[in-house]
């Protein structure tokens, strides 16, 4: 759904629900995109998977969530955000319940397979950004993205509540709550939702959009930033719980809950840098982030002692990360061209998603299980190699929002 096929609109009627559903819908599509991730622990134990084989099965469904997201932002642009949200949530109950079955059978082929399948809930992301920029005028989408954006909140969510419902009430009977909370959500989106007033569906085909949205060049500037912030998140708020019991011996409820406080400290840092893109622009937004990532990052490789020194550390870091994805998204609402906001965005979050789809496996492959300090040295160094990259590209490469908005309309 693009923004510009809305006329601009001030506070009207109708905008604090569609985004109070929006973001609602995105909290409980990554509560279940992270329903595998959270479990890590439960099925490296029960099916003795190495840190590699598990990395390849968190990963799994960022994958196909991030591929998914440049096809789904695209018919967002043309059925609309109500359809398309319905649609998510209801594809994503069917695959919660496999990755219940996979999970109860004890395999791990079935459940590597659901997880592909789990996919569809990570696109979730690329339903919103047009939504809401529709509702919205260019002035204050960068609040309105970063409200949206908390919904990665449902990671918290997941890693918080799924280790201690399977604790409590059992494996399967964890995924059949989510899954009728899945349909509940579904139901209100269905019939409380509304497109923006003057919306009107995209007629133009889904591939010539795409091909159209590679050439420019502030599509791949967003895809790159937006890669390393947001991947940034993704891949630590997913592999958390594994990095916490190998480096920290941590059991699986106490690294859910902060895995979960990490995932907070973002959420509520992504609205606050929409908000401040706004009013000081997207690139100070950024860069302070980059700066922060970088830092954190290498203190986070010196394995600081838990709770006292690692909890700030991983605070402040997740904060940075979510920092980001909210100046980088405020970038993307403002500059994208006419017609082109649910493809781009589209694009960009798929950008995102397979950010976080790497690392992990990365990190999984570089681990040292007989190192008796700095097992994971190599997978976070190049998170802080990469941040410092990310860094000099904004500096050097990207110009300021306004005179970028400009070029973009040319």
């Amino acid at each position: 759904m693009a923004a510009s096929n809305a006329a601009p609109v001030a506070a009207i009627k109708g905008q604090a629900l569609n985004l109070t559903l929006a973001t609602l819908a995105s909290v409980v599509g990554f509560w279940a995109w992270n329903a595998i991730a959270t479990l890590s622990t439960h099925y490296a134990t029960t099916m003795e998977l190495s840190a590699g084989t598990m990395g390849i099965l968190v990963a799994m469904p960022i994958f196909v969530g991030s591929l998914g997201r440049i096809v789904v932002g695209s018919m967002t642009d043309k059925y609309g955000g109500r359809a398309l949200f319905t649609f998510v949530l209801v594809a994503t109950i069917p695959t919660v319940l496999l990755v219940a079955l996979g999970g109860a059978l004890n395999s791990f082929a079935l459940v590597l397979i659901a997880g592909f399948l789990l996919g569809v809930a990570g696109t979730v992301f690329a339903v919103g950004i047009p939504f809401v920029s529709a509702w919205y005028p260019p002035a204050r989408r960068g609040f309105a993205t970063g409200v949206f954006g908390a919904g990665m909140g449902g990671t918290a969510l997941a890693a918080f509540l799924n280790p201690r419902l399977v604790k409590s009430i059992g494996y399967v009977p964890t995924h059949v709550v989510i899954a009728v909370v899945l349909g509940v959500v579904a139901v209100l989106v269905w019939f409380f939702m509304k497109d923006a007033p003057g919306w009107e569906s995209s007629k133009a085909p889904v591939l010539p959009k795409l091909i159209d949205a590679s050439k420019l060049a502030v599509t791949w500037k967003m895809c790159f930033l937006y890669a390393v912030v947001f991947g940034g998140f993704v891949s630590f708020a997913t592999y958390l719980p594994t990095y916490l019991r190998d480096v920290y011996a941590f059991d699986p409820s106490a690294a859910g809950a902060r895995t979960a406080g990490f995932a907070l400290a973002a959420v509520i840092a992504r609205p606050i840098g929409g908000v401040l893109a706004d009013k000081i622009g997207s690139k100070i937004i950024v860069l302070t982030s980059l700066v922060g990532v970088a830092i954190l990052g290498s203190l986070v490789a010196l394995e600081p002692a838990s709770d006292v020194q690692a909890g700030p550390v991983f605070l402040g870091l997740a904060a940075a990360l979510g920092l980001g994805t909210g100046g980088v998204f405020a970038w993307v609402g403002t500059l994208s061209p006419e017609g082109k906001v649910g493809t781009i965005s589209g694009i960009v979050s798929a950008a995102g998603g397979l950010g976080g789809y790497f690392p992990p496996l990365v990190m999984g492959m570089t681990y040292n299980p007989d190192a008796e300090n700095y097992k994971y040295a190599i997978g976070l160094s190049l998170l802080v190699i990469t941040a410092l990259v990310a860094l000099l590209f904004v500096v050097f490469f990207v110009k300021s929002p306004r005179k970028e908005s400009a070029v973009a309309k040319n």
